[in-house]
């Protein structure tokens, strides 16, 4: 299947004027552009224009995207999951923000009041709500339950303070990937060695004493499972397998 720019701009809904940019920065090029000059897209630059919204959609820059789309290990398949992944979890967001509201109506509503650790302690309830939902079954099959359970305890133990630590940690911890696999640096690098403990630090802020090989087992479980593969590399493809290699190198040195 062909279809000229005022189709595909149909199709899409994106603007014959956008579709135009995205040639001429290279992001989306015609299959062929005929004798009058006319651009024609096949079903692979109708595939391509889709990943592009889909990123649009998540706010990343077109510059970005296009690095993202043309690095050699983009897999569309790896990327649509992570476009999945992100999506859950907004909605894992904003279903906890609609139980949030509902939960203050209804205290306002019997003339009640929460304290703000009250406040809190439920914001920190339904993250390990979301976690056990979203990854609950592989952890415990792989560490068992009363590990994984003693990580949700240790989650909602934790103060104001640390949980914004460990929430900067994880921040930090996708930002110091993406940079890497974007520089094209190797595991081994120093780069690698301060992923690796980064992720220690955020392995081990709820209190766990920390393991090497528990370290290891979980780096090689975001390869092994795609939804955990998906969520590092949303953005930049090779991210997971980084940091996979990185904890293998540098964990216990």
């Amino acid at each position: 299947m062909e279809y000229s720019i005022r189709e595909l701009a149909r199709l899409s809904g994106v603007t014959t004027r956008a579709l135009r940019w995205y040639d001429q920065i290279g992001l989306l090029k015609p299959s062929r552009v005929a004798e009058n000059g006319y651009r024609f897209y096949g079903t692979e630059e109708v595939d391509r224009l889709q990943d592009i919204l889909y990123y649009r959609a998540m706010g990343v820059e077109l510059a970005q995207i296009r690095q993202c789309l043309d690095h050699p290990a983009f897999d569309r398949l790896t990327a649509l999951r992570g476009h999945l992944a992100k999506l859950e979890a907004e909605q894992a967001r904003i279903e906890g923000l609609i139980a949030s509201v509902k939960e203050t109506i209804a205290t306002i509503e019997r003339k009640e009041s929460m304290s703000d650790a009250q406040k809190f302690q439920a914001f920190k309830r339904r993250v390990v709500e979301a976690n056990e939902r979203d990854y609950g079954k592989e952890l415990r099959e792989t560490y068992g339950d009363d590990e994984v359970d003693a990580a949700h305890e240790s989650i909602l133990g934790l103060t104001r303070e640390q949980y914004d630590t460990w929430q900067q940690l994880g921040r930090q911890i996708r930002q110091k990937l993406e940079q890497a696999v974007t520089e094209g640096l190797r595991p081994e690098s120093d780069a690698g060695r301060e992923v690796t403990q980064l992720h220690r630090r955020w392995l081990t802020i709820t209190g766990n004493q920390y393991d090497e090989a528990r370290h290891k087992g979980l780096a090689e479980l975001y390869v092994a499972d795609a939804r955990f593969t998906a969520y590092y590399d949303a953005q930049v493809p090779g991210c997971t397998r980084f940091l996979r290699d990185a904890v293998f190198y540098w964990a216990g040195k």
